[in-house]
């Protein structure tokens, strides 16, 4: 056992580092880092599993720091940890992923040490956070993920998956709704491998919590069903062990760590500030804290002799010897087991199985058709079956969104049905979609869903998928005026352009079952790219792919539908969605009126916009002015797609209750509509 002078050492360390770094950048957060460092080091350097050499071993704890903005605890443990770099490809890389140069350029642009933690520009980072609220929601998807592995791939004498998950939080990630939602849920599926350790500190950036939260923590989360434990020294380190020690021994529930603490430890008057919080602590200030922890005063970014081998000795020899026994085990795994080994290798590179799209359905022409959702429904429960990591779940609407899993064998996860493959959220968008969130960064696919409208309450989470590069899936009924009678609280109308607006986020409207089909070959193929199907509730005419072109071009995000003879249209008609249909038939009417029409579905912005110049100049010729685009949703943006001398039919305002039928004809959206504004851009009548 290292002798406390080390010890504290290492803490001081993880202290000044961050002081200096935060005064350096002269933006940033010391107060946390400062009380949290104990903490910090005794989760990393005494008991996670987690090698520094290897820090996507698939068998690792995850440590997550929701409380995001006192990023500098991290890179003060990865870069003294000495955790190595690797790259998009899952490759390691030999150099050390966060190296005392970045701290240095904290918060500078590209340094490894950014404001708040981001997962795909730095390894070791578990997940994305800052958002408050949204590490803790993301840990329960890591923590669902590790029950289900455990329940698919372990056998007897080899527990292959048996990792645990650390979330450090605040009085902010505790204030926020998504908190409450994910805490809710993790007790209700006993998620014993989940432990959140609460920085009890009563202050933000307005000040001391008193002024707007006072409830019983405690009392909360005994009631949400958790193991509720409390530390009341945030640097007894012996207590803090135990705290977690407890953890690893309780089964059945999630467990809570009060950990009562002082903001800006170290210089008395400074503690318990929104100042010691929220901003550099000043040169003056910052000698001071250094003389109270008995550190030289003038130097910075000093790490002593003895720190970096103190934690090779912690949790670089623990890390390096446990991912040692893992390798072995699963080596003989592999030879017990092949298959399912060649399932977790798959899975760990993002690696479709092979025959992963076998049995996709094809829908016959029919002019009545089927509903998106329903044929979603269908390809999920093919897919499911042919990626034994595809699994998800709705909002509480599984049988209207048509998301459960219905072949036999899928069954429900459930604490005492792991294995299970339908998620059942409850009614909470938010933790759904950082629960999908957790559930993508260890490597499963994973879809959630709800209706469209409250794709508002998800947002925040989607965002940080996209901005994460994960290969979530995210599916959305009602995407339109489907559910008429229901109103404009149920009618999206400004969703689509608000979700198209997200870099890197992949929206699709697909037009008939056939699209929804390709919609999804599409997704499933995505490694670094959340996808988005907005899918309608009422049913589509599924459109004769002999006479109109194959529903293929969905892969190309727009493609030309049906098409005047030789091809040179006065008239190109876009459409997305159920408005496709409404395109075609007026095509059908403009060409027998000889008027020669073009009709382009138009299903993904995104992924047209990603296409050669050439081919989207074949789709929508230079030439060709006379545009209308068709859309059930707001305008906004369809402008760079009909120009100046194009007209958009869609939304201005919000929608009404009515049945469909009235709604389509008070808001325009009939073939007579499209026909009578391609004609007045011809100047006919």
């Amino acid at each position: 056992m290292p002798d406390n002078k080390i010890i504290q050492l290492a803490i001081n360390t993880i202290r000044t580092l961050s002081i200096d770094a935060v005064q350096a950048a002269k933006s940033g957060h010391p107060g946390t880092p400062m009380a949290l460092a104990p903490l910090v080091y005794t989760i990393w350097n005494r008991t996670m599993r987690f090698d520094p050499r290897d820090p996507i071993w698939p068998n690792r704890d995850r440590f997550v720091l929701s409380n995001g903005h006192a990023s500098m605890l991290l890179w003060s443990a990865l870069h003294l940890s000495g955790v190595q770099a690797v790259n998009a490809d899952y490759e390691r890389l030999g150099h050390p992923s966060v190296t005392l140069d970045d701290i240095r350029r904290f918060r500078q642009i590209d340094s490894k040490a950014p404001g708040h933690p981001e997962y795909h520009w730095v390894s070791g980072v578990e997940t994305t956070t800052g958002p408050l609220g949204q590490g803790v929601a993301t840990s329960l998807g890591m923590a669902i993920a590790q029950k289900w592995l455990a329940a698919r791939y372990n056998k007897p004498g080899f527990d292959i998956f048996d990792y645990h998950i650390y979330a450090v939080c605040g009085d902010g990630c505790m204030m926020e709704g998504i908190a409450s939602e994910a805490a809710s849920l993790a007790a209700h599926l006993g998620l014993d491998n989940l432990c959140w350790v609460y920085d009890n500190n009563h202050i933000t950036i307005e000040g001391n919590t008193r002024i707007a939260f006072t409830e019983d923590i405690a009392a909360r989360f005994l009631g949400y069903g958790w193991n509720v434990l409390r530390v009341g020294d945030a640097n007894d380190i012996d207590r803090i062990e135990h705290a977690l020690e407890v953890f690893r021994q309780t089964q059945g529930r999630p467990t809570f760590i009060i950990l009562d603490s002082h903001i800006g430890y170290g210089s008395p008057h400074r503690q318990d500030t929104p100042e010691a919080h929220g901003e550099p602590l000043g040169e003056d200030e910052v000698k001071l804290t250094k003389r109270a922890y008995g550190w030289p005063e003038d130097a910075k970014f000093l790490v002593p002799d003895g720190v970096y081998d103190h934690f090779q000795d912690g949790i670089g020899k623990r890390g390096a010897e446990a991912r040692k026994k893992w390798a072995d085990l699963f080596a003989a795994y592999r030879d017990r087991f092949p298959e399912l080994a060649t399932e977790v290798d798959q899975m760990q590179s993002r690696v479709l199985p092979e025959g992963w799209d076998r049995n996709l359905p094809v829908f016959p022409a029919d002019p009545k058709g089927i509903a998106g959702r329903e044929a979603s429904g269908k390809v999920l429960n093919v897919l499911a079956q042919n990626i034994p990591w595809l699994l998800g779940g709705s909002a509480d609407l599984g049988p209207s969104n048509k998301t459960t899993l219905t072949f036999q064998g899928a069954g429900n996860f459930q604490a005492d049905t792991p294995s299970g493959k339908t998620l059942h959220f409850g009614i909470r968008e938010h933790a759904m979609a950082a629960t999908v969130n957790g559930l993508s960064l260890s490597k499963l696919r994973a879809f959630g869903a709800t209706f469209f409208i409250f794709s508002d309450y998800a947002r925040p989470a989607i965002r940080l998928s996209a901005l994460m590069e994960l290969p979530t899936i995210f599916v959305f009924t009602h995407d339109a005026m489907g559910d008429g009678e229901d109103g404009p609280t149920h009618q999206p109308v400004e969703h689509l352009a608000s979700l198209r607006a997200i870099p890197g986020l992949v929206t699709l409207r697909p037009g008939d079952a056939n699209e929804v089909v390709e919609a999804y070959r599409y997704v499933m193929q995505l490694r670094h790219q959340p996808a988005v199907l907005a899918l309608s509730r009422q049913p589509l005419p599924t459109l004769d792919r002999g006479k109109y072109a194959s529903a293929a071009g969905v892969a190309r995000g727009a493609y030309v539908l049906a098409d005047s003879p030789g091809k040179n249209p006065e008239v190109i008609l876009i459409a997305t969605g159920s408005e496709v249909v409404l395109a075609v038939q007026a095509h059908e009417t403009l060409m027998a009126e000889g008027i020669r029409s073009r009709v382009v579905s138009m299903p993904s912005w995104d992924i047209f916009e990603h296409q050669a110049q050439e081919y989207r100049d074949t789709v929508l010729p230079p030439n060709v002015t006379a545009r209308v685009a068709v859309e059930q949703a707001s305008t906004f943006g369809w402008e760079r797609y009909v120009g100046t001398m194009g007209r958009v039919i869609g939304m201005k305002t919000f929608g009404a209750s009515a049945p469909l039928k009235a709604l389509q004809k008070k808001f325009g959206f009939e073939p007579e509509r499209v026909v009578a504004t391609a004609k007045e851009l011809l100047g006919r009548k």
